[in-house]
């Protein structure tokens, strides 16, 4: 009976306790997660129902930065840097974890991932992003590339589709 339940919970894209991840690993070309001894630039994020304070960064090629991000919203939020492509291939999978009743409007399950104190079930612990219930605060240390289309992102369904979206300007 476990087999069958394995494989259905595959089928329909949705992780059991035992998984350790959602998104995978991050492609080199949104950058890299980046060490706090090379961090010469804080950059202060507010989020708020439904937008992001600043909405836009800029950043110089293969820069280090490190976020500090509060969660000013009644709701849960996420910060996640990535490629267009990224958020869209996250934002299905973070619909997959509110179907799988791990994410609610204002919190992850409590064992949602390694940053939410948890270690497993459906983890939300990439290193280039933070998902905060309201009232909470998170950090991103991010090396970002020489050059691209990146963007800051909520994923959580409905979020960037109500304007929950950012960009990263990349300076000459």
């Amino acid at each position: 009976m476990r087999s069958v339940a394995v494989v259905l919970s595959f089928l329909a894209g949705v992780a059991l306790p035992f998984t350790t991840a959602v998104a995978g690993p991050v492609p080199p070309e949104a950058g890299a997660p980046g060490r706090a001894q090379d961090v010469r630039r804080t950059v202060e994020i507010v989020m708020r129902d439904h937008s992001f304070e600043p909405q836009t960064v800029t950043v110089r090629p293969g820069e280090t930065v490190r976020f500090r991000v509060v969660n000013r919203g009644q709701f849960l939020h996420e910060f996640n840097i990535g490629t267009p492509a990224m958020h869209e291939a996250h934002r299905r999978e973070m619909q997959a974890m509110m179907d799988a009743g791990h994410l609610t409007a204002t919190e992850a399950a409590p064992a949602h991932g390694r940053a939410h104190g948890g270690g497993s079930a459906m983890a939300h612990d990439d290193p280039n992003s933070v998902l905060l219930g309201p009232g909470k605060r998170g950090e991103v240390v991010w090396r970002f590339p020489q050059a691209g289309t990146l963007e800051i992102a909520c994923n959580v369904p409905g979020h960037s589709e109500s304007g929950m979206v950012g960009s990263i300007q990349f300076s000459r």
